[in-house]
């Protein structure tokens, strides 16, 4: 088959690999290549979009995430991606069960999102809750996942655009700026049962690096005395009981959950946010945090791939510079959706007792603060668990020369401490970026 046709003609899906036992009386079945293709001919849904050519579907598993198992499937008609939960953590194994349940929550999500955002969230075709089965858009080549065109070294000029939008739509229009109260409240409560991706964030982000835990790893022995400062750094840890317990307690939008650059798939001029199985309701930060974050952790792998032909230097600008815009953008266009539906259904802030111009700047202003701090703290949060925590990033396994990993860690370790510590002093996002540097010259 040639490129073309793979283009034109392809399917995704997502398929566990359970022992016998997993075989569920609730009607869920794991499903291998065979037990596949006769789901599909008995789904009408999927049927009418890759057709009746089942003897020329071909599979190849292309997963790399921490959960599931990712399959392509070609058809020569059509295409589609379908994800099955797995019922345990793809990178732990069966030692770490998980509910496959989530995929209610990430299927509601994608609509949701997808509604409020679709340019930038693919469809959803067909969801089985029975089979925790999820069929939606298949994002064709040249579609890669960011995470890997970072490492590439390749420049996306509509990034930071393209993700402010989906960030400031999907955050505003499921927040009580947007909602009623009981709209808001029913919605929270829609997705209250996502309590196990939830109890793993709070895990994994504000639990294990700062103590012993079996299931953290780091770059060692380069790095064995950063992590123990972690896990005895008093200020940190009050930091982090802060974030924790906001993540915890406030519902403030329908979040994604897990916004890394492992999570958008893009080209130079679409990007598409997927994989919102830990969406729930909790603090917008923690979704601007992660990317942004991640960014910052991008930033400083930089050296680790940098060759003789291609230093990187103007790479690490351009990425500085996305970081400059992402939350530039996110903040003018929030504020533009607020101010168009100021007068609107959502009683954050009625208009009859928010009503002159002085007061909704001061609202605004106090609003807008605390979330750039919530970002900042959230994002170092996410960085320092990706460096002595468990599942790290590629941006940095990638890097062969175990030293100059370590070194490039160490650097991005120093970067979020500094963050987490001072967020409440750094007053713009062009502070951020003279912090990122300032570490990189020490």
């Amino acid at each position: 088959m040639t490129q073309k046709q793979l283009q034109k003609s392809s399917i995704l899906l997502v398929l566990p690999l359970y022992p016998k036992s997993t075989m569920a009386s609730d009607g869920f079945r794991p499903l291998d290549e065979k037990s596949l293709v006769e789901y599909i001919k008995s789904t009408p849904s999927l049927v009418s979009i890759l057709g009746k050519q089942f003897d020329k579907l071909e599979i190849k598993e292309v997963g790399d995430g921490n959960l599931n198992f990712v399959y392509i499937v070609v058809a020569p008609s059509g295409s589609i991606v379908i994800k099955q939960a797995l019922p345990y953590i793809r990178c732990i194994g069966e030692s770490w069960p998980m509910a496959k349940e989530r995929a209610y929550f990430e299927a509601t999500a994608l609509k949701e999102h997808a509604r409020l955002s679709p340019k930038h969230v693919p469809e959803v075709y067909h969801f089985d809750r029975t089979m925790c089965l999820i069929g939606m858009r298949y994002l064709e080549p040249p579609h890669i996942i960011l995470r890997k065109g970072l490492i590439a070294g390749v420049e996306y000029p509509l990034l930071a655009q393209h993700i402010s939008d989906y960030m400031a739509k999907t955050l505003f229009f499921t927040s009580l700026l947007y909602l009623t109260t009981t709209d808001h409240k029913r919605a929270v409560a829609e997705f209250c049962g996502n309590v196990e991706l939830c109890r793993l964030t709070e895990q994994v982000v504000f639990s294990d690096p700062y103590k012993v835990s079996e299931y953290n790893r780091c770059t060692s022995p380069y790095l064995d005395a950063d992590a123990e400062a972690v896990r005895n750094d008093n200020g940190l840890k009050i930091e982090v009981a802060e974030l924790k317990s906001k993540f915890c307690e406030r519902a403030q939008a329908l979040i994604h959950g897990d916004l890394h650059t492992g999570s958008l798939m893009v080209t130079h001029d679409s990007t598409q946010v997927i994989d919102p199985e830990f969406s729930f309701y909790g603090p917008m930060g923690f979704d601007i945090g992660a990317f942004i974050g991640n960014l910052i952790l991008a930033y400083f792998s930089q050296d680790g791939h940098a060759e003789q032909a291609n230093n990187r230097k103007s790479y690490k600008v351009w990425i500085l510079k996305t970081i400059t815009e992402t939350w530039n953008l996110f903040h003018q266009k929030f504020l533009a959706l607020w101010d168009e539906h100021k007068d609107g259904p959502g009683e954050a802030y009625l208009p009859e007792i928010y009503n002159n111009t002085e007061l909704r700047q001061l609202v605004t202003q106090k609003y807008m603060k605390e979330l750039f701090e919530d970002t900042l703290g959230f994002g170092a949060a996410k960085m320092i668990r990706r460096i002595v925590g468990v599942a790290h990033v590629e941006d940095f396994e990638s890097i062969k020369d175990v030293a100059k990993r370590a070194d490039c860690e160490r650097q991005a370790l120093s970067c979020a401490k500094k963050l987490l510590k001072e967020r409440r002093n750094i007053k713009s996002i062009e502070e951020v970026v003279s912090t990122i540097e300032q570490v990189q010259l020490q």
